[in-house]
């Protein structure tokens, strides 16, 4: 008979060394394809069917190339996670020093970027490969509590036989993800990680709650830097005529003129001062202005409207929005949540009422404020391409959905029901529009 998932609050009442011989059994049925006396939570059982689908071994781990010091540097020097580091080092690192844990921060993209804590733990972890510039992504080394949080996006305990890879199973990991406070992009993830017998089921409670420090550090660095930059355009605005806004370098409205409040203007990666097309604005001159952009709209040109949306959900740890225009293009990462809406808005051309994507997220159609809201934000960045009464993509824009190559990894943090029956092929993929 299979017994309920053993979860965190089941191992604080068992001994830890009896609860990964537990977790080792069901590891070792799991992967047999034999039924297990305890189940895997599900978290850890869509993570070990991520990594039997992308081909990772469990009997041997992978060590990718390290990054150079260097390119290490490099990385530490344009992560915003630089700012963050005194919090996560004041929330984290004594205790985890004593509780004999380090703390790892990586980026986005999985690699560590600082490694601090236990002497003989960083030694330990040299022997897993659990370095400096090493890439821990989860479809590289297999389900842990680096890789792992930054797929699901939420804060994930990895113990013991719950590692996808056997070199990795002495070990107990609590990872949780950092996103950007402004849009919700993920920018990296803070892992507290030590032997098994060193685990406590509070352990990613903690975790959890630095990290959403860090988040609050990073949205009041914000908030400061604009009121600087609003300081400055304040009295250049006052000068001009016309619709103009000032943005820092990230396209953050500082202060406007002319024109409506717009939260963000979508710059190109690389901009430089000159008549320049935006998507929001349409043509611009642009100027530098302290550590921004003053904006000014040239209303005799006309903006171009955009012809091709492209929605990118092939990868199991970002998703983006492309939207191609015959004066450019631009690109955003999205948030989990707006992946689930722009997918679902995909999938239905003629339009979705706010009750029914309700449905489609939750379950529930009454949670209508939720998907307003969330909708709101998105027509931010998407302006006109994003009608409503119902709410659907502008009829002469062409769309284009790309999917993982197995339909099991659609959106894997997504636990809304019409996602969920997608991945598991109940619902059929409509034909083009």
């Amino acid at each position: 008979m299979v017994n309920s998932p053993m979860n965190a609050e089941r191992w604080a009442t068992v001994d830890a060394a009896q609860a990964a011989r537990v977790l080792s059994q069901t590891r070792e049925a799991t992967l047999a394809g034999q039924r297990a006396r305890v189940t895997p939570r599900p978290v850890i059982e869509q993570s070990w069917e991520r990594m039997l689908r992308s081909g990772v071994d469990p009997e041997r781990g992978f060590r990718s190339d390290l990054l150079s010091p260097g390119e290490v540097w490099r990385r530490r020097e344009e992560s915003p996670l630089r700012h963050v580091m005194p919090v996560l080092r004041e929330g984290l690192l004594s205790v985890a020093d004593v509780a004999q844990h380090i703390m790892v921060v990586a980026d986005a993209e999985g690699r560590v970027l600082w490694r601090e804590g236990s002497a003989r733990v960083l030694r330990q972890a040299d022997g897993l490969g659990f370095e400096l510039g090493a890439d821990w992504r989860e479809d590289v080394v297999g389900t842990n509590g680096v890789g792992t949080p930054a797929v699901v996006r939420r804060p994930v305990q990895v113990f013991a036989g719950e590692h996808f890879v056997r070199l990795h199973t002495s070990w107990t990991c609590s990872g949780a993800p950092i996103t950007d406070p402004r849009d919700g992009r993920l920018i990296g993830v803070v892992d507290v990680s030590g032997p098994l017998e060193t685990m406590h089921p509070a352990t990613l409670t903690w975790v959890d709650s630095v990290a959403k420090l860090a988040e609050a550090r990073l949205r009041e660095l914000h908030l400061t830097s604009l009121e600087r930059l609003r300081a400055v355009a304040a009295p250049v605005l006052a000068r001009l005529s016309g619709r103009a806004l000032v943005v820092d370098r990230d396209g953050w409205t500082a202060a406007v003129t002319g024109m409506p409040y717009v939260r963000r203007v979508r710059l190109p990666k690389s901009l430089s001062p000159g008549l320049r097309w935006l998507f929001t604005l349409g043509s611009c001159a642009v100027e530098p202005l302290a550590d921004g952009w003053l904006l000014r709209a040239d209303d005799a040109r006309g903006a171009a409207a955009a012809t091709r949306l492209v929605l990118d959900l092939a990868r199991s740890d970002r998703c983006a929005l492309e939207v191609e225009a015959p004066a450019g293009c631009w690109s955003r990462e999205l948030s989990p949540r707006h992946a689930e809406l722009l997918f679902l808005l995909a999938e239905h051309r003629s339009g979705r009422g706010a009750a029914a994507l309700a449905e489609d997220l939750f379950g529930d159609p009454s949670r209508t404020v939720t998907v307003r809201a969330e909708l709101s934000r998105i027509r931010r960045y998407l302006g006109g391409l994003l009608r409503h009464r119902p709410y659907r993509f502008c009829e002469d824009v062409k769309v284009e959905v790309l999917f993982p190559d197995d339909p099991r990894d659609l959106l894997p943090h997504s636990t809304a029901p019409t996602v969920t029956r997608r991945r598991n092929g109940s619902a059929e993929r409509p034909p083009p529009p």
